[in-house]
């Protein structure tokens, strides 16, 4: 049973430990220096325009409560 508990406290003191070397590398690291603008050659493209006609689906996709009567008996 002690067992349990030492490594639960070792498994705690490793993550507090963690946690601190990170926070602490994380705070003393320099900020970056600021680095000069660069000039990005922008493309634009043509305008696209799609024609088409929908057509009308001869399946059906949806189906209502009356024709199928077991989906109210899932709810």
């Amino acid at each position: 049973m002690i067992d349990r508990f030492f490594f639960s406290a070792l498994t705690f003191c490793l993550l507090a430990g963690g946690t601190l070397a990170i926070g602490s590398a994380w705070f003393e690291s320099p900020p970056a220096a600021p680095t000069a603008a660069r000039v990005v050659q922008v493309v634009q493209l043509p305008p696209v325009v799609i024609t088409g006609k929908r057509i009308e689906s001869s399946r059906t996709l949806a189906q209502t409560e009356a024709v199928e009567p077991a989906a109210s008996t899932l709810r």
